[in-house]
């Protein structure tokens, strides 16, 4: 991998190893875009997230986002919000303070930054609902205000780690599509991992695929949805439902 030659999100040569699994990621994920990254169960995508948000450290490569190697940096240091199946809220606190979290741990909030969670909630639909408590919200819901927490945070990368999947498919589509506004907006490199190529081609414009705990193919999202598509990836859909290649 040139790694000199990339400016989004780049994993050079980069090993790991979970218990007797021997993992080896070298990619690099385009700037400013959505990049879908996909594979079977327990190939490494999930891992390859955490490498990049720091909760993992490699054995030997470099991580670099923007040009900056972060490989040694601990997450806070990282310019990296990510968002989980679970959507990691405080049980005891408002709406308001779950986003406002993302400002200040200790929600010590000045007025600015009550302004900007007022205007996350505003972006992501929550709006008027800054008070209620994580009991009393939908799913999808409770996922809004991940992404509101993320759009103060304000960090150029998004990883995104499934966290639609317990969703319906019309509520899923409805928060695939607002990740795209909102990436459109902020121009953001997201990272998505997913098991549905209906939602990859959705909003992603290039997909990394894993296999086995390595990239096996990489690159713009079309190639993948064509006659010449990478032959891993053919393998991996051929078993689900057809999906339709034209656009």
């Amino acid at each position: 991998m040139n790694a000199d030659a990339a400016s989004g999100v780049v994993l050079d040569k980069v090993a790991f190893s979970y218990g007797e699994a021997e993992m080896l990621f070298d990619v690099a994920v385009p700037q400013g875009r959505i990049t879908a990254i996909m594979g079977p169960s327990g190939s490494g995508k999930s891992t390859l997230l955490n490498l990049v948000a720091g909760f993992e450290r490699p054995s030997s490569g470099r991580i670099l986002i923007g040009g900056a190697d972060v490989t040694g940096a601990p997450p806070a240091r990282r310019p990296v919000s990510m968002v989980f199946q679970e959507n990691n809220m405080f049980a005891h606190l408002s709406v308001a303070d779950n986003v406002g979290l993302g400002r200040s741990p200790a929600l010590r909030l000045d007025a600015s930054d009550r302004a900007a969670v007022a205007e996350a909630l505003r972006r992501t639909g929550l709006a008027g609902k800054d008070k209620r408590l994580p009991r009393e919200l939908s799913g999808g819901e409770r996922q809004r205000v991940a992404l509101a927490r993320v759009l103060v945070r304000d960090r150029p990368v998004l990883l995104l780690d499934e966290p639609f999947a317990s969703l319906g498919p019309a509520l899923r589509d409805e928060m695939l599509d607002l990740v795209a506004d909102l990436q459109q907006e902020r121009g953001m490199t997201v990272l998505f991992v997913t098991h549905q190529p209906e939602d990859a081609r959705r909003v992603g414009q290039a997909m990394v695929f894993i296999e086995d705990g390595a990239v096996s193919a990489s690159g713009a999202m079309d190639d993948f949805f064509s006659n010449n598509a990478p032959e891993a990836f053919q393998r991996y859909i051929g078993g689900q439902a057809n999906i339709d290649r034209s656009r």
